[in-house]
């Protein structure tokens, strides 16, 4: 079963740190490009994914083809894509080791659902991100408690 409780919510929003943003749009007018813009606002290290933008900018981040084509390690995939296609994402959610797929307004599949769960996902479907951190009142990430600078110990 999705994660729906906020306390569920909060704790994968505050946990997460690097987010793939797959099906992201260059259009200023899309909902997933005004997501990615409230996420990095928020400090999150955003990891556009659309193929069809490969190798392009996008709000100072480098597009990238595929999941796999990403070269850190991923928290949270954050899918703005058709449902009929879950399926096959949630494979590859899988096989780049991501804690967390998380689907948009919309983007429900409940079988998909379960097979991500069975893997060990966490799985949150039919929210929107911004909506969320809003609503939660999600503080930001800054890049000490994000683990990007870090002192020596």
């Amino acid at each position: 079963m999705p994660i729906s409780t906020d306390a569920g919510i909060t704790s994968i929003l505050r946990t997460t740190r690097t987010i793939a943003l797959l099906g992201v749009s260059q259009n200023p007018d899309r909902p997933s490009h005004r997501v990615m813009q409230t996420l990095l606002a928020h400090g999150y290290e955003v990891y556009p994914v659309n193929p069809g933008l490969a190798g392009q900018q996008l709000l100072g981040r480098t597009v990238h083809a595929s999941l796999a084509a990403i070269p850190v390690p991923i928290d949270m995939v954050d899918v703005f894509r058709q449902s009929r296609y879950l399926p096959g994402i949630v494979s590859e959610v899988i096989a780049i080791g991501a804690k967390t797929l998380w689907t948009q307004l919309g983007v429900v599949d409940v079988a998909a659902a379960v097979a991500a769960e069975k893997a060990g996902l966490e799985v949150v479907m039919d929210r929107c991100l911004a909506i969320e951190l809003s609503r939660l009142a999600i503080p930001k990430h800054n890049a000490a408690l994000s683990g990007r600078a870090v002192a020596a110990e």
